[in-house]
């Protein structure tokens, strides 16, 4: 029912600007945004790199109602690109993409996104680094897929994202397993029908599980995507019972979440990596964060109603 309550807010104009206005609910803001503009994120990119974190830099734009809008996306992740190439942060600061944004939705969506997604990639490859294409609702997993398996003939190296609450996915990661592969596993926070989607908590993480030992036992690069210490925990257990290295695989988590988890990780010789977003479109991803978060509940309510 929280859930729901602030999953409603995200539509609220006005709740956004008591956000804005609110130096406390600012301050949360910025603990799981890096700001609205590549200028803003630039110091937080430096300060996670300082710690001996990697990064994975995402991008929120506007919501894409044209061709146009998903070209304008597309450019901003090459000039950050550009950029990254500048600072020599290739090796340390990848990106990570949904294809909504370029385009995916629209009418000849799934063809626009792939042509955006291409040019990205390339200019991740010039710029000595590389793109993970992020995962949505359930109407968008069977083009997604399409369009990394399309995308892995020039680009072998493009990164993928699958969701351990779909019953498809036990399927999709051993379909989606290579040699040069790089995937994303997450426990997934869309909604599904039943049919399609475990609902219970229990049958959720046994298929994380499930997805984990596929991909440990693969042939590449699993990118553990969990904040949850049992996962954790089970993730470095399959690592070493399937002879990976600490470097062989890695953990993600997102900027503002367990940050001293994240740096004990890298103390004993993890590659962690950061999902550190950016963008004038933030307000819908801090409020999805909250969501998933009750421990913020209180703390936000009381900002808005004046305690700040």
């Amino acid at each position: 029912m929280y859930r729901a309550f602030f999953l409603t807010l995200a539509h609220y104009r006005v709740i956004k600007k008591l956000v804005l206005i609110c130096p406390v609910t600012r301050r949360l803001v910025q603990r799981f945004v890096a700001g609205s503009s590549w200028d803003d994120a630039r110091g937080v990119v430096a300060s996670q790199l300082d710690k001996g974190l990697k990064v994975s830099l995402n991008y929120l734009g506007s919501d894409v109602r044209n061709a146009e809008q998903a070209a304008r996306t597309a450019q901003m992740y090459i000039t950050v690109l550009d950029q990254i190439h500048d600072a020599g942060w290739g090796k340390d600061v990848d990106i990570s993409v949904s294809l909504n944004t370029l385009g995916l939705l629209l009418h000849d969506g799934e063809q626009l996104a792939v042509g955006h997604a291409a040019r990205i990639a390339a200019a991740a490859r010039e710029a000595g680094t590389t793109v993970t294409l992020e995962m949505e609702g359930l109407a968008t997993v069977a083009k997604t897929l399409r369009v990394v398996q399309s995308l892995r003939e020039s680009y072998p190296e493009i990164g993928g994202t699958l969701q351990a609450n779909l019953r498809r996915t036990d399927a999709d990661c051993r379909t989606m397993d290579a040699p040069t592969s790089r995937l994303r596993i997450t426990k997934g926070s869309f909604k599904a029908p039943s049919q399609a989607a475990y609902s219970e908590k229990h049958d959720v993480d046994l298929s994380f599980v499930r997805c984990l030992k596929t991909l440990m036992e693969g042939e590449g690069t699993p990118l553990v995507a969990t904040h949850d210490p049992v996962m954790i925990e089970i993730a470095q257990e399959l690592a070493a019972h399937s002879n990976r290295g600490l470097r062989d695989f890695e953990f993600q988590m997102l900027f503002g979440v367990r940050t001293v988890e994240q740096e004990r990780l890298v103390d004993v010789g993890h590659t962690v990596r950061v999902y550190v977003p950016f963008g004038e479109n933030w307000y819908g991803y801090v409020v999805r964060r909250l969501a998933q978060r009750p421990a913020n509940i209180v703390f936000f309510l009381r900002a808005l109603l004046g305690a700040c």
